[in-house]
């Protein structure tokens, strides 16, 4: 089921206005907007020279139905072939035009479509970095991804593809309409009569559908994320026998997509049946009336045949246009999406106020109050001082609050009052990569990444020579056991780093930030996860590695803090209590009472 961290397949909120969201997209268009100009010219170029090919072709067929007629009435045959093979050698010739301006606009709009979704996923990549850690901790992995991956894949397409057409439908049907004319205004009156009813069917079905569309990526969202989840905990799954449970939840969200999915579809399909039966009773009506003024010579009969392939051209850019609603529905659902993430409140704009720090190591807290929602304060005017190269460990009931000390510390979020400094400067006044630049941090969840052994290691010290991390790795206690596994340091770690035990990627962690020799350490049950022999092993690279450096531990196992300077005592997020170990241990108090129930 979803972690306390993640609200699953959370649907976005906000931003349903089309209106915006098309003027944010077309922002993005702007830089292009004389490619995009130039796209238009060639679109219609391509239509202009294919539009007027059944006019050429008709003439055609006047040469030649005059020619049989002259035949059967015994005048005599005479065609004029010459005249019709100039005429087709020019058709041919604009088709060849018509292809060539249509290969030339495709392959513009496809460069622009590439630029557009490549400052997107820029942006997006961008954004991540700024989001407070609030944002992840209320949205699905999978939704962000969604929006990262599909969203964007489908804005990407819909420029590449859809908006060339929708040039093209439309430049189709002017010209077509400008042609129609110039045959008879009688006749494009007539086939007139199929607009307003395809637009009616067209408005009505995009109205209709437009939130089953939305629906549609939302529900996309929401299975990414539940699919993200269930397989990052399918040993868990299948530990506590949830994997019916978890079907039945992914069923669920399938089968709303499916509905969204279904409704959206069914109403556009729609589209196409209608629009050929309208398309069909104009043909129809052109018929009847085509012949009646050829009967009284007001038209040629090859300008029968060239207007109904007109009629044709002229209801398959809109019929092609109903079809693009579709997609351009989805797009616009897709681009709210993506619009309203990059919308999303950033963390607090930095500062860079310290210049040249002489770094001791003091750190304090000043009345500090902070809660994860403004309305439910956690940690209640917690003051405290920690004097340089001092060992503070943070003890404390879970839902203390001792991660969230840490977290304010470095930022991850910031306090609602109060004040945090380190050697006497506000720690608001750091870029936030300066001051956590200061830290090494070892937490009980791990985590490595798909690379080799060294590669893990050495993240965050990548100049690091081979030799300094064989020596980190050393003193971290994992040489003899790493140098045991197939490839050595070259071992790659898979993407879940599940070819190896929790512990020694505890370890790796605790080679990373000895490798790394921070100023300030913060160890977070940095030994929850290793036995107990090599935890007395590593304690004793740690007492050395946290010799003349500040350093906050938090440990639940008491017993590896009793050395410790300072000991800070929290409960519901004030400090109770403070000391020594064996001063503590005299007050018998709420410490007293933490340490005696470990060994009773």
């Amino acid at each position: 089921m979803p972690g306390p961290n993640r609200m699953m397949g959370a649907p976005s909120k906000g931003a349903k206005d089309t209106k915006k969201t098309f003027k944010t997209l077309l922002k993005y268009l702007a830089p292009y907007k004389i490619r995009i100009f130039i796209v238009m010219i060639f679109a219609a170029m391509s239509s202009v020279f294919s539009i007027v090919g059944p006019k050429l072709l008709g003439k055609v067929t006047t040469k030649l139905t005059e020619g049989l007629i002259a035949y059967y009435l015994g005048t005599g045959l005479y065609t004029d072939f010459v005249y019709m093979a100039r005429i087709i050698l020019i058709l041919i010739g604009l088709y060849l035009v018509s292809a060539l301006c249509s290969y030339i606009q495709s392959w513009i709009m496809t460069g622009v479509s590439i630029k557009v979704t490549y400052n997107l996923r820029k942006e997006i990549s961008k954004k991540l970095q700024r989001l407070p850690l609030g944002y992840y901790d209320t949205h699905s992995n999978g939704d962000i991804l969604s929006r990262i991956t599909n969203d964007v894949d489908l804005i990407s397409q819909t420029l590449n593809q859809s908006i060339s057409q929708l040039i093209t439908s439309f430049a189709t049907i002017i010209g077509v309409i400008v042609m129609m004319l110039s045959i008879s205004l009688l006749m494009t009156a007539a086939a007139m009569i199929v607009i307003p009813a395809s637009l009616a069917i067209v408005m009505l079905v995009v109205k209709k559908s437009q939130g089953f569309f939305k629906a549609q990526q939302v529900s996309l969202g929401k299975l990414n994320g539940h699919i993200e989840e269930m397989y990052g905990g399918h040993t868990v799954i299948q530990s506590f026998n949830k994997q019916a449970d978890s079907i039945n939840q992914f069923e669920e969200i399938n089968d709303e997509l499916c509905n969204s999915a279904w409704k959206s579809q069914f109403f556009t399909s729609l589209m196409q049946p209608i629009m050929q039966f309208i398309g069909n009773l104009g043909y129809v009506v052109v018929c009847i009336l085509g012949g009646y003024l050829a009967v009284k010579k007001v038209v040629d009969v090859g300008d029968i045949q060239a207007f109904i392939q007109y009629m044709r051209s002229f209801t398959m850019p809109i019929t092609q246009l109903a079809s693009i609603s579709n997609t351009l529905q989805q797009t616009m659902a897709a681009s709210e999406r993506v619009f309203e993430f990059l919308d999303e409140e950033e963390e607090t704009p930095e500062r860079d106020n310290i210049r040249d720090m002489d770094f001791r190591g003091r750190v304090e807290f000043e009345n500090v109050f902070f809660g994860y929602n403004e309305n439910k304060i956690i940690i209640h005017d917690f003051s405290a001082k920690i004097k340089p190269g001092q060992k503070v460990a943070i003890v404390g009931p879970t839902g203390a609050g001792k991660s969230t000390i840490i977290k304010l510390l470095m930022r991850f979020y910031d306090i609602n009052s109060g004040k945090i400094t380190i050697d006497g400067n506000d720690i608001m006044d750091f870029r936030r990569s300066e001051l956590r630049s200061l830290f090494g941090m070892v937490l009980q969840d791990t985590w490595l990444y798909n690379a080799s052994i060294m590669d893990n290691i050495r993240y965050g010290t990548f100049d690091a020579t081979d030799e300094e991390v064989i020596a980190a790795a050393k003193a971290a206690h994992c040489d003899e056991f790493i140098r045991s596994l197939p490839g050595g340091y070259n071992m790659i770690l898979n993407e879940e780093a599940s070819n190896i035990s929790q512990g020694q990627k505890q370890l790796f962690t605790i080679a990373r930030v000895i490798l790394a020799d921070p100023k300030i350490l913060i160890l977070d049950e940095a030994t929850s996860s290793i036995d107990t022999r090599t935890e007395i092993l590593i304690q004793s690279a740690m007492d050395e590695l946290m010799k003349g450096r500040t350093s906050f531990v938090i440990a639940h196992r008491l017993s590896t803090i009793k050395n410790s300077d300072l000991i800070l005592v929290l409960y519901e997020g004030d400090i109770i209590e403070q000391g020594s170990h064996e001063e503590l241990l005299a007050q018998n108090g709420f410490y007293a009472g933490l340490y005696n129930s470990q060994f009773e």
